[in-house]
């Protein structure tokens, strides 16, 4: 499968925090998840805003994916999070030594959020994956076009 684009997992909270932030001039972000995981190549991210919302609500550009100490990834990319501090960054880590920072920019809201049914009929699955997933091209471009991106 041809790895074009990844769905990424976010709790409305964040995913508001985050829209906040974007509308605030921040163009630089880092999406953080425990351990060693998340996309390592894609061009584009979707967020899937979680229970009970079960909807894409946006996209951006895919830069990179880092991995290492927690720590170290804190110091080198904490101001592009959207946690608001070190605490809040080690108590979504509940103690794990690893993270993982899903650098990406041009963060963008869809005019027409995509709902779960459509996203699902997309991607030919049943259940959206806990992990998030990889979308090829054709994917990714039917769900800009369900959100009313015009290609």
């Amino acid at each position: 499968m041809q790895k074009y684009a990844f769905i990424v997992l976010n709790l409305e909270k964040f995913w508001n925090r985050l829209c906040r932030q974007n509308k605030a001039g921040k163009q630089n972000h880092a999406f953080v998840r425990r351990g060693v995981v998340g996309p390592k190549k894609a061009q584009k991210l979707f967020f899937y805003v979680t229970h009970p919302v079960k909807e894409i609500q946006g996209y951006a550009d895919f830069v990179e994916r880092v991995t290492g100490g927690s720590k170290d990834l804190w110091e080198s990319f904490g101001d592009e999070s959207l946690l608001c501090s070190y605490d809040e960054y080690t108590d979504f880590l509940q103690g794990r030594k690893t993270a993982t920072f899903i650098r990406f920019t041009n963060l963008k809201t869809f005019p027409k959020p995509v709902p779960s049914k459509v996203i699902l009929s997309i991607i030919g699955k049943q259940r959206m994956s806990q992990m998030g997933m990889y979308l090829t091209e054709k994917m990714a471009n039917q769900l800009l076009s369900e959100g009313g991106v015009q290609l």
